[in-house]
């Protein structure tokens, strides 16, 4: 098991602001344990506006003007969407190196509700065209965010999940933006974050399937995944999003734009909010994500 991917991010960031002054982080009066040790001992650059996003995005931005490095952080539905116009306007317009830390992602905060599910903010980030999106799903690829944004002289938008995974990623991979496993199987999952851990664990063993996380969604290697779409008879997308404009809408993207022969299954969050209340992995299990159906689905596309 590897390390938390909030941690091997942060800690990643700190040993880089430690040698850059430029580097300076805002957050929304949102913490982590392993941020504790950024704001002892670098003070000078840490600044907590408290709960407001909309600010934060503003000062971000008259510090970039002014040649800094900056981070800005909070939950992942309130920083994507609360302060999207800044974003927008103020950040992406003028392209500045500013990077966008959002911390748990899809149904992270379960037991929060929906005004702390983020299940929209990829279809949202995607329409800024000056963003890079990053997804990281272990530690190598969290660290890999961290570097990326400190040395990135654009918009980037982090997805920071919670929790130990285990390793999906070499140093190497991480270049390419996307990672699969080279069963050659007929049938192809393809997914980002999380589920990528959950589609690994549930078809470990008993159903021939390659599973392929994406870690950078936008840009997305158009080549990486043309090759393996062109390669399979029945992809599956499966995403804790909704059905609009994620994982699922850039895979169809790239097959109509390129005239790609394949069968494609597009399994997520239904286009509705979710009221109940459960672990994350309850939410999950008691949506189109349960694995069972997903098996079933793969069982039914090798019997006909």
């Amino acid at each position: 098991m590897s390390k938390d991917i909030r941690d091997s991010f942060f800690d990643q960031l700190y040993e880089m602001a430690f040698m850059d002054k430029d580097i300076i982080f805002i957050s929304a009066d949102a913490d982590a344990f392993s941020l504790r040790k950024f704001k002892k001992d670098l003070p000078d650059q840490f600044i907590n506006v408290g709960v407001a996003e909309q600010n934060m995005a503003l000062v971000a931005t008259g510090l970039a003007l002014e040649g800094k490095k900056v981070f800005i952080y909070s939950i992942t539905s309130f920083i994507a969407m609360r302060c999207f116009e800044q974003l927008k306007v103020n950040v992406c317009s003028m392209n500045l190196p500013i990077s966008i830390i959002g911390l748990g992602s899809g149904y992270s905060f379960s037991y929060d509700g929906p005004t702390h599910h983020a299940t929209q903010d990829i279809a949202i980030m995607r329409t800024l065209p000056e963003v890079t999106i990053l997804n990281p799903c272990d530690e190598e690829t969290a660290k890999n965010a961290a570097s990326h944004c400190c040395s990135s002289k654009y918009p980037t938008y982090v997805r920071i999940d919670k929790g130990s995974h285990d390793k999906v990623y070499d140093y190497q991979d991480c270049k390419h933006g996307i990672k699969e496993n080279s069963n050659k199987a007929a049938v192809k999952i393809i997914s980002t974050g999380y589920m990528t851990h959950k589609m690994m664990k549930a078809f470990k063993d008993d159903i021939d399937v390659d599973i392929i996380d994406i870690y950078r969604i936008k840009p997305v290697n158009i080549d990486r995944i043309k090759s393996l779409l062109t390669d399979s008879d029945l992809v599956i997308t499966v995403e804790e999003n909704t059905p609009i404009g994620g994982i699922g809408s850039i895979i169809c993207e790239i097959i109509a734009d390129h005239n790609i022969d394949t069968k494609i299954k597009r399994v997520s969050l239904g286009d509705v909010q979710e009221f109940r209340v459960g672990s994350r992995d309850w939410l999950i299990d008691n949506s189109n994500l349960n694995t069972k159906k997903i098996a079933n689905l793969i069982r039914s596309f090798y019997n006909e």
